[in-house]
């Protein structure tokens, strides 16, 4: 495999196969599932699936450009990284790989609150368009000086999330008894023995390195060491988050400022009348409201309302480059990945991101070439079927 550029995987299932074996249950899972009967998580897959492209033929695609202009910021192809806490337990130091990945394919990635590695050493030894996301804890003034600490580190925009006021439920963390931080327990002890290559390549290579991993942008009283929730509970929400709250980071964040987790036209509609550069059209992936739509469904009634009033982004569902194309062309300017790139990571650092980035590449290449686009900025409602 070494010798094989493709490192023998094809698809985005082959590395998820690939991490479901590699990684320990509890934390496959926690990356993998969604929330409480996985409705939504399958909703978002198979929507999607149920759009049709309408190819036309006789077209010269002999020559196809996917790069794109997003934000006043050249991206290299109409994908981004989403944000992703568990990115540095699929492997050591994981976000600063995954986010080399990303520079080095000219695309954004997206630092999450929750990660394990210092915002300014992804700065540093990764650059390339950087986000950072935010949670809004229960004391306010925290969130806000982690984002003057995300200013003063060079990030180009702020992603503040709001989709999720109270934890959601996420019962199979409670019995797979992992933990964000990571923490051995017993019931985990046997699951992350079974994983002896995850075990020696991640944990114990931070031990040798300075300790088990913690939250490193949390303050320093909140930076728990692997002591604690199960994961997806670990993260103080705020139920009390208003609009004030996109009014005051606007006021204290100088750079673009997106809005993640909209699903009503009304709020996107609010988030731009609010001065938000962006907004991404989520359900966290299936991860929190089960009963939410698809976030493709969602997307054409937020292209009405918006008007073009701010840049659309959205995630949740998307496995295959055709999505992406499907996406583009029902109004959307780009989308971000976040499950689909920790697969990689999970598999090979770095190379398996970069992997990951490539396969997106080439099926949207070829679904362009297919349908008869040169350009993905001529994509339209012409080229959906129906």
């Amino acid at each position: 495999m070494a010798n094989d550029p493709l490192m023998g995987v094809y698809s985005v299932d082959d590395l998820r196969e690939i991490a479901r074996r590699k990684l320990p249950r509890g934390l496959f899972e926690f990356i993998d599932r969604g929330n409480d009967d996985e409705v939504a998580m399958r909703d978002n897959i198979e929507a999607i699936a149920r759009i049709k492209l309408k190819p036309r033929v006789l077209a010269d695609v002999s020559t196809r450009k996917l790069a794109t202009t997003v934000m006043g910021r050249e991206w290299k192809m109409p994908v981004g990284i989403g944000p992703t806490g568990s990115a540095g337990l699929t492997w050591y130091q994981g976000e600063i790989a995954l986010a080399k990945a990303a520079a080095k394919a000219g695309i954004p990635f997206t630092l999450a609150t929750g990660s394990m590695t210092a915002m300014e050493r992804v700065v540093q030894e990764a650059g390339g368009i950087l986000w950072f996301q935010l949670y809004m804890w229960p004391e306010r003034a925290l969130s806000h000086k982690l984002v003057e600490r995300a200013r003063d580190a060079g990030y180009e925009a702020l992603v503040f999330t709001v989709d999720t006021p109270v934890a959601p439920g996420r019962e199979y963390n409670l019995r797979n008894g992992f933990m964000i931080p990571f923490k051995f327990t017993r019931r985990n002890v046997i699951d992350v023995s079974l994983h002896p290559g995850w075990l020696f390549s991640v944990i114990c290579k931070y031990l040798v390195n300075g300790g088990l991993p913690k939250y490193e942008n949390f303050p320093a009283h909140m930076q728990t060491r692997i002591t604690a929730l199960p994961m997806g509970r670990s993260m103080a929400t705020n139920p009390s988050m208003s609009w004030d709250d996109v009014k005051a980071l606007r006021e204290l964040w100088p750079r673009q400022l997106i809005i993640k987790g909209i699903q009503h036209p009304a709020d996107a509609l609010k988030a731009a009348e609010l001065g938000a550069d962006a907004i991404i059209i989520s359900n966290h992936g299936g991860r929190v409201l089960d009963s939410a739509p698809p976030t493709i469904d969602s997307l054409p009634g937020i292209v009405a309302a918006v008007k073009g009033r701010t840049t659309i982004l959205i995630d949740s569902g998307f496995r295959r480059g055709a999505d992406v194309v499907k996406a583009l062309a029902m109004g959307a300017d780009a989308v971000l990945l976040g499950r689909a790139p920790l697969y990689g990571t999970a598999f090979a650092g770095e190379a398996g991101a970069a992997r990951v980035i490539q396969l997106y590449r080439d099926e949207i290449d070829r679904v362009m070439g297919l349908i008869g686009c040169r350009d993905v900025a001529d994509l339209g409602p012409e080229h959906i079927a129906g």
